[in-house]
């Protein structure tokens, strides 16, 4: 009974949307520290967003062993971090009058081929984020950004579609308690 209480839990580094957002965060240092003047707080705010973005998404892989209920809103904690840095992108680009690309645009179109393989890209990514110029690297940043918005999305709904069946670690205990008697 016991292994039907403590549900499986962790693996968030095999989850997609924790590696693109490991990769949002270093992104945005890079931005950051090459772009933006490090007194300014939103240094501190972008970094901090791209770190919760992540660091959520640990979490929630993590707490997932007792508390589905916790798991959707640290998920969701991630979605409204990720939110708030592509806000953060958006601003720059219209304060400094950039092109925003479009959704179909050469550039966008290229980085989500980039993307597509994580593994073999990744230091691809972070390359051109060291030489690109700050619109460049922002509409990078703001590419994967939906990247990863898209794929919590998906997970949020897959989490939200399985909590019924699993519930939360009071329900299981509950009725392996009931089972017992």
């Amino acid at each position: 009974m016991a292994s039907n209480i403590i549900l499986k839990h962790g693996g968030h580094r095999r989850l997609l949307s924790c590696q693109k957002s490991r990769i949002v965060y270093e992104v945005t240092v890079i931005f950051c520290n090459r772009f933006l003047n490090f007194r300014d707080r939103t240094v501190d705010q972008m970094v901090q967003a791209a770190r919760s973005g992540k660091h959520n998404i640990v979490a929630g892989s993590m707490v997932s062993e007792t508390s589905r209920e916790m798991e959707i809103k640290l998920t969701n904690a991630a979605r409204a971090s990720m939110e708030e840095l592509l806000e953060d992108y958006h601003d720059y680009l219209r304060i400094h009058r950039c092109r925003l690309w479009s959704k179909n645009s050469p550039e966008a179109i290229y980085m989500r081929k980039l993307s597509r393989n994580l593994h073999e890209t990744e230091a691809g990514i972070l390359d051109l984020a060291k030489f690109r110029k700050a619109p460049e690297v922002c509409n990078m940043a703001i590419c994967l950004i939906h990247q990863v918005n898209c794929l919590l999305d998906q997970q949020i709904g897959q989490l939200e579609k399985s909590f019924p069946a699993t519930g939360g670690l009071r329900m299981r205990t509950n009725h392996a308690r009931r089972m017992a008697r």
